[in-house]
């Protein structure tokens, strides 16, 4: 994206920015994604390039959705939506329906989840892809499950092993058994949920957390008591540096279920700040004048200072003299592939 910004490509930018966005979801840096997500919502709209700004927008939803802002992920898909309704555009509408599954998961109601996410799956519906089918497989499984479509959710399961044979990728192998494990008997479900567990998925925190609060309350309902307090720990702290609060709420449940008090959730850089605000404030941080900053960034210096002049107030400072300090001792989130592993 270096080589784009230097050459002004600011189109061709936003599709690589919205890529990045996608990634950085996937692999846990949520406020990464949010500032990639957003330049990429800036510069498509900046070279009318629609597309770019419906699929980071989207981006958006998700990211909203997993971290419990309800309201503001319908906003981002309504948004998206009235960009992407035009024949052909299955691939975007597959997106969407997915951010919505995710976000009705994230607020408790699976049959509203499996609603969006079946429309994926559905032959002759306008958001049925077959290529993102196993994307959000996950998400898909544990709608399913939770309102009686276990039959359902065994078919895909059974379709994504046949397409990706002979050998998955670690990335969907891991999402298999993590549905396995949601569908299988008592005395088969635990091989499932440890075989998930394996070292590659560590890659993807949001992902081995949930499977970590699934494994947790599985031994729970098993009476391993002792045994399911050391996954919903890690748990709880994985979706808590992740700012992913629905599901920190339900692996403090599971923990006090377990018998174990557990403290709140302390805000992250992610809760005060915009992106762009954090991303111009780490910039200012680094020692980037203000004009030095709009150039980077494609903004105006005085676009640069008020951005400024809201993060100062955000993080308890009066100049920006105070920005490396504020930044530091404000928690973010840790290193989650460490955190996963422990």
């Amino acid at each position: 994206s270096t080589a784009l910004r230097e050459q002004g490509r600011l189109g061709e930018l936003a599709r690589v920015l919205f890529s990045r966005s996608v990634a950085e979801t996937e692999t846990g840096d949520w406020m990464g994604a949010l500032r990639s997500s957003a330049e990429a919502i800036r510069f498509g709209e900046e070279t009318g390039h629609a597309i770019w700004v419906a699929a980071a927008t989207i981006v958006q939803a998700r990211l909203a959705a997993m971290r419990g802002n309800f309201e503001a992920a319908e906003a981002h898909a309504v948004r998206a939506e009235r960009l992407v309704l035009s024949p052909g555009s299955s691939f975007w509408l597959a997106m969407l329906e997915n951010a919505r599954g995710i976000a009705a998961l994230g607020a408790g109601r699976p049959a509203e989840a499996y609603e969006h996410l079946q429309r994926v799956h559905t032959p002759g519906d306008p958001a049925f892809n077959t290529s993102l089918q196993f994307y959000w497989l996950v998400d898909y499984v544990e709608a399913a499950a939770s309102c009686g479509q276990e039959a359902a959710a065994l078919s895909i399961i059974e379709e994504v092993e046949r397409h990706s044979a002979p050998v998955a990728v670690p990335w969907v192998q891991m999402m298999l058994y993590h549905g396995k494990a949601l569908l299988a008997s008592p005395n088969r479900a635990e091989m499932f949920f440890q075989r998930g567990l394996g070292t590659a998925a560590q890659n993807w925190p949001f992902l081995r957390a949930r499977l970590l609060l699934a494994y947790g309350g599985w031994l729970r309902r098993q009476r391993r008591i002792a045994e399911a307090r050391v996954p919903l720990r890690t748990a709880r702290e994985v979706f808590d540096a992740l700012g992913a609060s629905p599901w920190s709420e339900r692996a403090r449940l599971e923990l006090r279920a377990a018998g174990e008090a557990t403290r709140p959730r302390a805000e992250l850089i992610l809760d005060a700040l915009t992106p762009q605000e954090l991303q111009i404030a780490e910039l200012a941080a680094g020692g980037l004048s203000n004009k030095e900053i709009g150039a980077r960034l494609y903004l105006s210096h005085r676009t640069v200072g008020y951005h400024l002049h809201r993060v100062f107030p955000k993080l308890g400072i009066t100049a920006r003299a105070g920005l490396r300090a504020a930044l530091d001792r404000t928690p973010q989130a840790p290193d989650l592939r460490r955190r996963s592993a422990e």
